[in-house]
């Protein structure tokens, strides 16, 4: 409601383009959605030693079945049977799949990437309450870390990913907890996963924000991405990880309403101000 009197979001023409549940960001909106996006991309890049990566927003069978979406979340993805191509649900799959069959550099270890996408998800049988406004869409946009590491490496980099994504919303002083979930919750290709969600005043509850995983080597068996611990040591399957740093959906909703004055006006948060170029949204 605040977005849309405030012009920064219409969901009504977006619905008129597409279909329910892709959203147009208009005039600040739109420059503050791609604040955030650049905030959080030159934050992983400059602070924490990523790499950053632009991928294809399609992608093939091969490489979703390496990062374990299919065949499983076959019935999520948007398809385009002519071309054999899928719009990525991620950019963990884009991302994980460039060293899809590769024997990595054991000296290059970790390898450390951040990519920004936009990320499309069908959210199959997810219709309920949540429908409203950015609490659930089926295309929204992601900064997503993937890493590579040693076997016996990853549960420390499992931290330190965490402590990544933290970081940001830390940066924007908005409230949120970490959970971590229990084996019934953790998707079957992940050995250990966290979830940060954001507090929402107005939905007066946690909303999630970002999910923070350690494979192990599931994703790197599928995809074949193995490296070799010494010269002439036997090869061996890296760990993967990855975490959302962050979605910009529900970050977006918390910002707005932490954000609000008693006037409705939006102040910019302080570390956003040199990407947006103004201070407040009347």
């Amino acid at each position: 409601e605040l977005g849309k009197s405030l012009g920064l979001f219409d969901f009504e023409r977006g619905a008129k383009i597409t279909g329910a549940g892709f959203p147009v960001y208009t005039g600040k909106g739109a420059r503050l959605e791609r604040a955030l996006i650049n905030f959080m991309l030159d934050t992983h890049s400059a602070n924490h030693g990523y790499t950053e990566v632009f991928p294809p927003f399609m992608v093939n069978k091969e490489s979703l079945r390496g990062t374990g979406q299919w065949p499983k979340f076959a019935d999520q993805v948007y398809h385009m049977p002519e071309d054999g191509l899928y719009a990525i649900p991620t950019a963990e799959v884009p991302v994980t799949n460039l060293h899809r069959g590769e024997m990595l550099e054991a000296e290059k270890l970790p390898i450390a990437y951040a990519a920004y996408s936009a990320c499309f998800r069908r959210e199959a049988g997810s219709y309920g309450k949540d429908t409203r406004g950015f609490l659930r869409t089926h295309q929204f946009n992601k900064v997503e870390m993937v890493r590579f590491t040693r076997p016996e490496k990853s549960y420390e980099a499992l931290e330190e990913i965490l402590g990544h994504a933290e970081a940001i919303l830390c940066a924007l002083k908005i409230p949120y907890r970490v959970i971590t979930l229990c084996s019934g919750d953790i998707s079957a290709n992940a050995a250990k996963c966290y979830d940060i969600e954001v507090w929402s005043p107005a939905e007066k509850k946690y909303l999630e924000a970002s999910s923070v995983s350690n494979f192990e080597d599931y994703q790197a068996r599928r995809a074949n991405i193995r490296f070799k611990p010494e010269a002439k040591a036997k090869p061996e399957f890296v760990h993967t990880l990855n975490g959302s740093g962050l979605a910009t959906s529900r970050l977006m909703v918390s910002l707005l309403e932490h954000y609000q004055t008693a006037d409705d006006k939006i102040m910019v948060p302080e570390v956003l101000k040199p990407y947006t170029g103004f201070e407040v949204i009347d």
